[in-house]
Formats: C-alpha cells, structure tokens, sequence
C-alpha cells in the first residue's frame, strides 16, 4: 500500500558533537540512505517535539541513539508508550538498534547491557529461514553495521526472533505483520561506520590492531541496507529500494 504521506522518522537523540560535523545526524544518514524519491519527516521526541497523530501517518522508522534505554527518560518511556498505538492500529514501524530495543521493551521484552559487552563494525547476521516480506529472498547470511552496548536480552511474548549474529541472539524481531526492528544499521554507510569506529576507539582506549582491523572490514552491506529501502517502499512513497547504499 502506497501513502501520500511521507515515510516519518523519529530521531532519538543527536550524535556526539565530534561525529555530527563529520557525518551529520540520524535525519542526514537516512535521507541519503533511501535517497530523494523518498520523502522523509523527522520528528525528535527528545527535543520536546510531538509525535504524530497515527491517522497522520504511512510508516514509522524509529532510529538508533546514544541514549540507553534503561535510563528511561521521559521523551523516550512516552515514544515507548505511542509504539502501542501504532501497534493497536497497523501502523507500519521498523525499529532500528535503540529503536530495537524501545519496541521490545514496550512490548513486554526485556533489555539491558549484553553480558559480552559492545558490538561495533560490520558483522554477520544468520538470517533465519522464513517467508517475511522484507526478508524472503536474503541469503543466509549477510553483513550488517553495529553499534550498541545495549541488546533484547528477552524478546516480548509472541515476537518471533528471524536473526541473529555470533554476539547477540535477537539482531532481527517480527512483532507483527506491519511491524519488525533490527538491532544493526541499515541506513549507514561505510563511511559512517569508520567515523564511529574511530570514535569509540578514541574514546574507549581500543587497541590499535583492533582499531585498524576493525576499519579494514568495513565494506558494503547491501542486504541489510535493503531492509530500510524495503520497509519504505512496501509503505512509504517514492522507490526507496534503487536507493545506494555503502
């Protein structure tokens, strides 16, 4: 189902200083991601900015941050409480690394730091085998970019859990027909990806063979970027899924 309505992206938090004027913000990385046949609305909760209305809305992409969710703050429990809403009306939502795990935790899941620590860079996802419409013809296989100190340790009743990386077991979650998140990032790039790496090994202290390996695996992730440019199409205007991504 095609909407008027442009695709709305609810940005919880901005960057680090440092990262936003290399790379910019959320809103930049998925207006470049999806590309300009896809319009995109940016709302910012943590601003004191209003969400929508549901009747207003074709689909809902909630992004990832450097806030933790289990610091509950007010802007972010009150996003958590209007993903039941979008819920109980059908409202298409695709959840992304803090987006993730706010969906989750609104929905009955539990989340809290994952007892091995951060997962950082480009990694591979194990898709498990099914007949989801964002995922029905991905490979077994394919590498996604992570960041994130925080996981699903247990996903809400009912969820079904569609992947998984060596690290953390719930890096994919269907929570119903219309909606679904992923703890990686489909809407960076490589480039993107190498500027975080080098700012969590500055601010970590991380090794410098780990820091440089690290940055030696970044690549493309073009399966995982098609899962946004999927999700925009299938409900969103424009034609999201020629979008480049890498």
């Amino acid at each position: 189902m095609v909407s008027s309505r442009p695709l709305l992206v609810v940005q919880m938090g901005y960057p680090p200083a440092i990262l936003q004027d290399s790379i910019g913000d959320q809103a930049a990385w998925f207006t470049q991601a999806l590309g300009p046949s896809c319009p995109v609305r940016v709302v910012r909760p943590f601003l004191g900015e209003t969400l929508p209305e549901v009747h207003e809305l074709s689909a809902v992409v909630i992004s990832g941050s450097w806030s933790m969710v289990t610091d509950h703050e007010p802007w972010s429990d009150a996003t958590g409480a209007w993903v039941h809403m979008l819920m109980d009306n059908h409202v298409p939502l695709l959840g992304i690394c803090y987006g993730h795990q706010l969906m989750s935790w609104a929905l009955g899941g539990e989340v809290g730091y994952h007892p091995k620590g951060a997962e950082v860079g480009q990694k591979i996802v194990w898709r498990i085998p099914t007949n989801d419409p964002l995922l029905n013809d991905f490979p077994a296989s394919f590498s996604a970019f992570l960041t994130h100190e925080q996981s699903v340790l247990t996903p809400p009743p009912g969820a079904e859990v569609l992947g998984s990386s060596d690290h953390d077991s719930h890096q994919i979650i269907r929570y119903s027909p219309e909606a679904l998140s992923v703890q990686f990032h489909p809407e960076f790039s490589g480039q993107i990806m190498r500027k975080i790496i080098q700012y969590r090994a500055d601010k970590h202290a991380l090794p410098a063979q780990l820091r440089a390996e690290l940055e030696a695996g970044i690549s493309q992730t073009p399966w995982s970027a098609k899962i946004l440019q999927r999700f925009a199409t299938r409900y969103a205007p424009g034609q999201a899924d020629n979008a480049v991504a890498g």
